[in-house]
């Protein structure tokens, strides 16, 4: 699966447990520095595509949690997953170092 940067940075965000859907758009908004800030109907977009690929599983709140009106739902990165954050991240280092090179900023 080709993977958007969108889609590395939710599969980045579980990488630290279970998040409901606001929690996973406020974590990739900080790790992304604010370079992205994810809307709710792209995210769950992307969301349900992870889930659809096996990455990202879908399970219910607590019931005893404080929160109104219906259980959140929270989101957790499967093995597989955790596998395909792990190779994108590979191929993220591998590219950031043929570019520093290519711009002579190599860092050994």
């Amino acid at each position: 699966m080709s993977m958007s940067v969108l889609e590395f940075h939710v599969l980045l965000a579980l990488a630290d447990g279970a998040l409901h859907g606001w929690a996973v758009a406020e974590r990739v908004t900080a790790d992304s520095e604010g370079g992205l800030a994810p809307r709710a109907g792209s995210l769950y977009r992307v969301i349900a595509r992870l889930m659809t690929a096996g990455y990202v599983a879908e399970s219910r709140g607590d019931a005893g949690e404080a929160h109104p009106g219906l259980p959140r739902r929270y989101y957790t990165l499967t093995a597989a997953g955790r596998r395909a954050l792990g190779e994108e991240s590979t191929r993220l280092r591998r590219a950031a170092t043929v570019a520093l090179k290519r711009l002579g900023e190599s860092r050994s």
